[in-house]
């Protein structure tokens, strides 16, 4: 059995339980407690030394890292078309999980740390500029296609998706951005999709 350890409220477990049940896998959900330091124990460290949530548990490979975990979900449970075997393909795919280490972190995830867990620390000036120009490109990059890469939903959507539609936690504004807002309604419609706090999943008609 699959076990992922994480905190309802991080979209980077998040990302990780959508594309477990995207794939339709069972898996155990073990909450690891962030507010009370639970990811700082020695028992957790022992997994994970980074001190970070996700971590995922399959027989013997411990991983953590949600981008690095969605490539693995995708590779051994899933199908070439979530995580494409040509060199171009990939790379293009690879490129979205880049980006969502970077200016996604760094934009609407950052934001969202600021105001959702008074993380004073951030640069929020800095935060609203990063967001505004990573939704910016993303607005534009979706004006002909209705995903990122590829013609179809691959793990470079499942990464970017979390922190860009809880983007409101960071008083973030999509509303400029309706191309943005339809490639989330369309995440929202792949078969087996869940929700988190802050992400509502469709109601079924």
């Amino acid at each position: 059995m699959i076990k992922l350890y994480g905190h309802e409220l991080s979209g980077n477990s998040y990302k990780v339980k959508l594309m477990l049940s995207l794939l339709g896998l069972d898996y155990e959900w073990i909450k690891v407690d962030l507010m009370a330091g639970a990811h700082k124990q020695p028992d957790f460290l022992a997994l994970n030394p980074f001190g970070q949530v996700p971590l995922l548990v399959d027989g013997n490979t411990v991983l953590a890292d949600a981008q690095a975990i969605l490539v693995y979900l995708a590779r051994q449970y899933g199908s070439q078309s979530w995580l494409p075997l040509e060199a171009e393909a990939i790379s293009r795919v690879v490129r979205w999980l880049s980006t969502t280490a970077g200016e996604v972190r760094q934009g609407p995830e950052s934001a969202r740390l600021y105001h959702l867990f008074k993380a004073t620390s951030i640069n929020l000036e800095r935060a609203i500029q990063k967001s505004e120009f990573i939704l910016t490109q993303l607005n534009d990059h979706l004006v002909n296609q209705q995903w990122l890469e590829l013609g179809h939903p691959t793990i470079a959507d499942v990464a970017v998706f979390p922190y860009v539609a809880l983007a409101g936690d960071g008083k973030i504004d999509l509303t400029p951005y309706a191309n943005v807002l339809a490639w989330i309604d369309r995440v929202k419609h792949l078969p087996g999709f869940v929700g988190m706090i802050g992400i509502e999943a469709p109601v079924a008609a």
